[in-house]
């Protein structure tokens, strides 16, 4: 995604957590959720690597800590001609799951789990990782990262608007911000909104990312066994202290089922692995 998409993402999203500051604490509410948005926005632009893989407590390896996954990473990155190779990191989970987060292409880290480590093969491996090099190259790591933080920041003004309902909030003689009822809409409309963000970046970004990983590497088909064995595996990433991350999983990590489906940060499993056999019977080679 390009800058001017990034910086729609920020607007979008401060204003937002602006809207909902001001249902809880009116114009004062406002400017302190607007002063504390700018604040996120650079610390998510300058650290927003750090902050995602801290959250799943991702250690760096070299290549004497772990061949085979670094030299897949600096295989993909060489055929991308990318000048930096990301920084590698390991996720230490049985859940196989990975993710590309960072800045931008000369400060970007891929991370993967120990379980993915341990379920795929070497082909399925390296388009895993052409998946994640494609989110690097096509710079969606930013976008994916902003939201996961500010999608954070909202449910937990979300929370705080809730309680205030319950505890009589929303009464202030200056503002008519709609007492109890309007802190409730507030509380329901805007994590709901947040993570219609999310899903808006998300699904096309996987398939495009799936095509070009593809196209990159050349192994389609790979890919396609990495995604259907990742789908199939019984474990999944715990997300369970931070599910605005779930979008930058290569696998969504979180199972939904009937009307969850709706609001899955990824496409169906089955159509990405449809369409990615699909593009290897067009490709050279796969």
């Amino acid at each position: 995604m390009n800058s001017l998409k990034v910086t729609m993402m920020m607007v979008a999203l401060m204003i937002l957590f602006m809207f909902v500051g001001y249902m809880v604490g009116g114009r004062s509410g406002m400017v302190m959720a607007f002063v504390l948005a700018a604040i996120m926005n650079f610390i998510t632009y300058w650290f927003s690597a750090k902050i995602v893989l801290s959250m799943y407590r991702a250690r760096p390896v070299t290549e004497r800590d772990h061949p085979r996954l670094y030299r897949a990473v600096n295989r993909v990155a060489a055929q991308a001609m990318m000048p930096v190779m990301p920084a590698v990191y390991i996720v230490p989970s049985r859940a196989p799951n990975a993710f590309a987060t960072g800045r931008d292409r000369d400060h970007a880290a891929v991370a993967v789990s120990e379980g993915l480590l341990e379920l795929l093969t070497e082909d399925e491996l390296e388009g895993v990782i052409g998946h994640e090099m494609a989110h690097i190259l096509n710079r969606d790591m930013l976008v994916g990262t902003v939201a996961a933080t500010f999608a954070g920041a909202i449910g937990i003004l979300a929370s705080i608007a809730r309680w205030g309902a319950i505890f009589g909030g929303g009464s202030s003689r200056d503002d008519n911000r709609g007492g109890a009822i309007g802190l409730l809409v507030a509380a329901i409309l805007a994590p709901l909104i947040a993570m219609i963000i999310q899903m808006a970046i998300s699904r096309q970004r996987e398939y495009k990312a799936d095509a070009e990983g593809g196209r990159l590497t050349g192994k389609y088909l790979s890919l396609a066994s990495a995604l259907d064995k990742l789908h199939r595996s019984p474990v999944r990433m715990n997300l369970d202290q931070s599910p605005a991350t779930a979008h930058m999983m290569i696998a969504n990590p979180l199972s939904g089922r009937g009307f969850t489906t709706l609001f899955s940060t990824h496409p169906p499993v089955e159509e990405r692995i449809e369409k990615l056999r699909s593009l290897a019977q067009l490709a050279p080679y796969g």
